[in-house]
């Protein structure tokens, strides 16, 4: 895979996923470089990245593509508690994969006509696991990348096939969090 920019994956079951291929951002910022994110399964625009974009809007671009909802991955319950939070959890469905497919579309035009220095395909691994986004597809794209764009991959339960195309690959594990849900401006949204 010559003459490409590098794959960085970020995956796992604990939090600052998203932090991390956001961290890269600010660094690639730094450098006056251009840089997309793209929100797989995401859809809510109070998260501090989200608000960036009109502060940064020469260099920083986010977009996503996602349905309201917290989506249920296992056979557990129909709600997530934690603490005194509680969520209604949902099945991914057409819509999800409907969003996911816009997605996906973006980015291959983006690749073609703009590519940034910098690409940052949030949710991408959990979109991938529960099947909203072709896994075949996103190889596809990652095996085209432009020299000049760097990609990052995160989200939760990486199928091994990103895992093995990645030129590096992060897992972030819980090892530990408060008893109750946190969620705090500025720190996990």
């Amino acid at each position: 895979m010559t003459n490409m920019g590098h794959i960085y994956l970020y995956y796992g079951t604990g939090g600052g996923k998203t932090a991390a291929g956001l961290g890269l951002a600010l660094r690639s910022l730094g450098h006056g470089h251009h840089v997309v994110v793209v929100q797989f399964l995401k859809y809510w625009k109070k998260t501090g990245e989200y608000k960036m974009k009109t502060v940064l809007a020469t260099l920083y671009e986010i977009r996503q593509y996602g349905k309201p909802g917290w989506l249920k991955i296992g056979e557990e319950g129909d709600k997530f508690t934690d603490g005194s939070f509680t969520a209604t959890l949902r099945r991914a469905d057409e819509e999800d994969a409907a969003f996911a497919r816009k997605g996906l579309n973006y980015v291959k035009k983006l690749l073609k006509d703009d590519p940034p220095e910098l690409l940052i395909l949030d949710e991408a691994c959990l979109a991938a696991y529960i099947g909203v986004v072709d896994i075949s597809e996103l190889i596809a794209i990652l095996d085209k990348i432009p020299e000049k764009t760097d990609v990052v991959l995160t989200g939760r339960y990486a199928p091994q096939a990103l895992i093995d195309r990645a030129d590096f690959v992060n897992e972030v594990r819980e090892i530990k969090a408060p008893a109750n849900f946190v969620s705090r401006e500025g720190i996990q949204f």
